[in-house]
């Protein structure tokens, strides 16, 4: 059998599949004991290892699961996607999907996990158009996006409260037609059974405590990681003595927000085009 040798420095990329491969034949398994094991095909192990598959983030979980790695596939799977973003942000994203409470702020947009596929589409389509990244990476962030989503649509999903300026549902993206299948997802998220969506109205004014997007995830072991981000930044904080004042801050903007049934009923006024 002829075996594509990879140079683990070549690539992010290929440094995966080499640990993979390496980490496989550790366990004198074959590509099909492995697959078994994670769930996937023998000919989508080969393509991750040899590098002409990129590994997502279910394969990165898995693979960990098979290998009893803690997280070590899926940190690295997300340096090989995600470099160029925002420091914090991977490292973010591997506890987002294992957060048993998320506490989410946003301004101007939808939070990212309340998107439609349009909606996001039209905003990464906006950054291409302006030369900010390039189109490949628009359907890679889009595609990420969507993998964000279906992690938290698990069996034991987590209880996820959103707090959203006024300005995301005031502010039109991607035409009527788009917009208005946003709307409608609020209000669906609105009503399912693990969520609670409140809107921060404009007339609260200096008693928002936020200025800038804001998530706070609760882990299994009820300790609380921050993440905040300006548009050159993203900071990751898991320090309790600067992470507990942002809780804090978070509940107290709750309270100046709608209630859930009010901040529905902003949304389809707006979904209707009333004032």
């Amino acid at each position: 059998m002829n075996v594509k040798e990879l140079n683990p420095e070549s690539s992010p990329q290929a440094a995966f599949g080499a640990r993979l491969r390496s980490s496989r034949k550790a366990q004198g398994w074959t590509q099909d004991d492995l697959g078994e094991r994670m769930g996937y095909s023998s000919t989508h192990i080969s393509s991750v290892e040899t590098g002409r598959k990129v590994p997502t983030l279910r394969f990165s979980r898995s693979a960990d699961a098979a290998f009893g790695t803690g997280d070590a596939f899926e940190r690295q799977s997300l340096e090989i996607r995600h470099g160029a973003l925002l420091e914090g942000f991977p490292e973010y994203v591997g506890y987002e999907g294992r957060a048993v409470e998320l506490r989410l702020f946003e301004i101007g947009i939808v939070p990212g996990l309340l998107q439609t596929p349009e909606y996001a589409k039209a905003l990464a389509n906006s950054a291409v158009q302006r030369g900010a990244i390039t189109p490949a990476y628009a359907a890679e962030r889009v595609a990420f996006l969507a993998e964000r989503q279906e992690a938290l649509e698990r069996d034991r999903p987590p209880m996820v409260f959103v707090v959203m300026d006024e300005s995301c549902i005031r502010r039109p993206v991607g035409g009527p037609e788009v917009m208005g299948a946003q709307l409608d997802r609020l209000v669906e998220f609105a009503a399912r059974a693990h969520t609670v969506l409140q809107v921060a109205p404009f007339g609260i004014g200096e008693r928002r405590p936020f200025d800038l997007p804001v998530n706070l995830l609760t882990l299994a072991d009820r300790s609380v990681v921050a993440y905040a981000e300006s548009q050159a930044q993203g900071h990751l904080d898991r320090e309790t003595v600067s992470v507990l004042p942002m809780l804090t801050a978070y509940h107290q903007l709750q309270a100046e927000a709608l209630s859930q049934t009010a901040s529905v009923a902003m949304i389809n006024a707006v979904r209707k085009g009333s004032p």
